[in-house]
């Protein structure tokens, strides 16, 4: 399933196989339109053990931790659009579903240690490690990170109190 620059989706999904969680991929090229509206879609729909099922939104980061002990800056910025279109969708699909922002994060020195709890997943010859957060409560949390390209972002104070393993959301 490799789509080059998309590895960190790759990536994601191939942490949900591992662990065996099924999960359908979106196709982006066959956007949904939905009552004439269309909405940014997701990446993949993750079914959970839990009564939320998951529509989850993955953002790939580089993760470069300086050093034993650090840990490293923790990019969590996202589009307008992004947020929006995950709520929407969530609407959409109603009761048992949610928005999930995954943080994938490419650990570009994985022998420092990671930078929150969780187990670091092989693929491809990269170490990542999966964060997540509802999207309702990185909105509640968010702010402007630049006008002119409708990005936002969590204070990096609250991201690392928030952000949690994806195990947890399975």
């Amino acid at each position: 399933m490799s789509r080059g620059h998309l590895h960190y989706e790759d990536a994601f999904a191939d942490y949900l196989r591992g662990i065996g969680r099924p999960f359908v991929v979106v196709d982006d090229a066959k956007k949904a339109i939905f009552s004439g509206a269309q909405i940014k879609s997701f990446d993949l729909l993750v079914y959970s053990t839990g009564p939320t099922h998951w529509l989850a939104d993955v953002k790939g980061r580089k993760l470069a931790i300086p050093r034993a002990g650090r840990t490293g800056h923790l990019e969590n910025w996202a589009t307008r659009e992004d947020i929006v279109g995950l709520q929407q969708w969530a609407r959409v699909f109603g009761t048992g579903f949610a928005g999930l922002l995954v943080f994938a994060y490419w650990l570009i020195h994985p022998e420092r240690g990671l930078p929150f709890a969780g187990a670091a997943h092989s693929f491809g010859g990269r170490e990542y490690l999966f964060g997540a957060m509802t999207v309702d409560q990185y909105a509640a949390g968010m702010t402007s990170r630049s006008r002119r390209w409708q990005t936002v972002a969590v204070p990096a104070g609250q991201f690392r109190q928030w952000i949690r393993p994806m195990a947890d959301f399975l």
